[in-house]
C-alpha cells in the first residue's frame, strides 16, 4: 500500500465534518536545460500529500523551510498548478472547476501572506485594497463598500480613518492586520494562513494570533496555518501535521503530537522550542547533515540520512502514513520504528553520543 492511499484511508475525521480534504497531492516543478528548454529533471516540492481540515478548526501545517509547506497552500488555491492529486472544498473538485466556477469559489477560499510588506500593493490605500474584492466580485460599491471596508478594518483592530493611508505608514503588525482584514472581506469559509505572524517580533504575534482565534471563534472560520514555529502551532492548532520533503511525516491532535510525538524528525522540531523559564536548561538535538535535494531525493525514507535512529528498512522502503494503534488519540506516524518510538527517545541517543546536542 503507497503512503498516499494510506493517507486517505487512515488517520482522517468523519468525512461529513470535512471542509476541506486533500488526497495525494503532488506538485512538481520543471528544470529545464539546453537551447529548447527541454526538461531536465523535477523538483518534487509537494510528493504525495493528504489530509483534511475540520469545519471550524485550525490544521497546523509544520516543517523547515522549503519542506514544501507554501506549495502545498498555493497548489490548494490553485495559485501553482497541481502535478497530481485532488482537492475538495465542501464537497467539490477545485481541480475540476471552470473559471466561473472558481471564481466563485474563491470567495469561500482566502489567503493570509507571510510577508505583510510584499504583500500590499504600495500604489493602493489601505480601503482600496481591502475593498477591491468587494468591487471585483460585485458584492459592493460606492458608500455601502466603505462601510464595509470600515467595519473591516475596525474588526482587525485598526481605525476606520486609515482608509486614505497607503501601506507604507504603518507597521508590520498593523499591514498584517490589514491583510487580513482584505481576507475576511468576502465571509470566506477557508482562510490559509502562510506563516503570518513569522515576520513579526514576538510582542506582536500574540496580537495577531488573538485576533485569529478571535475571529474564528466569532465567524466559523477554519484555517489551514502554515508555520515553522512549533510553539505557535501549540497553542493555535486543533491538529498539526508534520512535513518532511514534500511528504507528511506525522498527524495528530495537537495535545497529542506535542505529548508523545512519534517519528524522530518531529521529536528533533520539539526540542528546539525554547523553554519559557530561562533558568531551565534543555537539550536540543542538532541533526547533522543537510536537507536531502528535492531534485533528488533519497531512496526509501527521506528522513535516514539525518536520522541516528535509522535501520536498513528506512534506506530502502518508504514508510506508509498509518494509525499508531498505541496512542490514545488518531495518530498517524511514517516511520518504520513508530511501534518503538516513545517521547524523549532522541534525546536519550543525544546522550550517549549518537547525536550532537546543545543547549536550547
Amino acid at each position: 500500500m503507497s503512503d498516499g492511499a494510506a493517507n486517505t484511508t487512515q488517520g482522517s475525521a468523519p468525512a461529513g465534518n470535512e471542509i476541506l480534504a486533500i488526497r495525494d497531492l503532488k506538485t512538481y516543478f520543471p528544470v529545464r536545460r539546453g537551447v529548447l528548454s527541454r526538461v531536465h529533471a523535477w523538483v518534487k516540492a509537494v510528493d504525495g500529500v493528504s489530509f483534511s481540515v475540520q469545519r471550524g478548526k485550525t490544521l497546523g501545517l509544520v516543517g523547515e523551510s522549503g519542506c514544501g509547506k507554501t506549495t502545498v497552500g498555493r497548489t490548494i488555491l490553485r495559485l501553482i498548478p497541481a502535478t497530481a492529486g485532488q482537492v475538495n472544498f465542501d464537497g467539490q473538485d477545485v481541480f475540476a472547476l471552470g473559471r466561473s466556477e472558481l471564481r466563485a469559489l474563491r470567495r469561500r477560499m482566502q489567503i493570509i501572506f507571510q510577508d505583510p510588506f510584499g504583500s500590499l500593493n504600495p500604489r493602493m490605500t489601505v480601503g482600496t485594497i481591502v475593498g477591491e474584492a468587494l468591487t471585483v466580485h460585485g458584492i459592493a460599491r460606492g458608500r455601502d463598500r466603505d462601510r464595509i471596508v470600515a467595519e473591516l478594518l475596525e474588526r482587525c483592530g485598526l481605525s476606520a480613518s486609515y482608509v486614505r493611508r497607503y501601506p507604507h505608514e504603518f507597521s508590520g503588525g498593523q499591514r498584517q492586520r490589514i491583510g487580513i482584514a482584505r481576507a475576511l472581506a468576502l465571509s470566506p469559509d477557508l482562510i490559509i494562513c502562510d506563516e503570518p505572524v513569522s515576520a513579526l517580533d514576538v510582542s506582536i504575534q500574540s496580537q495577531i494570533l488573538n485576533l485569529l482565534k478571535d475571529l474564528q471563534e466569532e465567524m466559523g472560520l477554519s484555517y489551514l496555518f502554515i508555520a515553522h514555529n512549533l510553539a505557535v502551532v501549540e497553542h493555535f492548532s486543533h491538529e498539526v501535521a508534520v512535513m518532511y520533503l514534500g511528504r507528511i511525516v506525522e498527524k495528530a491532535p495537537a495535545e497529542e503530537i506535542y505529548r508523545n510525538p512519534k517519528h524522530p524528525y518531529t521529536q528533533a522540531l520539539m526540542s528546539a522550542i525554547p523553554a519559557v523559564d530561562p533558568s531551565r536548561r534543555r537539550s536540543r538535538v542538532v541533526l547533522t547533515g543537510e536537507v536531502p535535494s528535492p531534485l533528488n531525493p533519497p531512496p526509501g525514507c527521506a528522513f535516514h540520512p539525518r536520522c541516528p535512529l535509522a535501520v536498513p528498512a528506512c534506506r530502502r522502503d518508504v514508510p506508509a502514513l498509518v494509525r499508531h494503534e498505541g496512542c490514545e488519540a488518531l495518530h498517524t506516524v511514517a516511520c518504520h520504528r513508530a511501534d518503538e518510538m516513545r517521547p524523549g527517545m532522541l534525546l536519550e541517543h543525544v546522550n550517549k553520543g549518537i547525536v550532537a546536542a546543545e543547549p536550547a
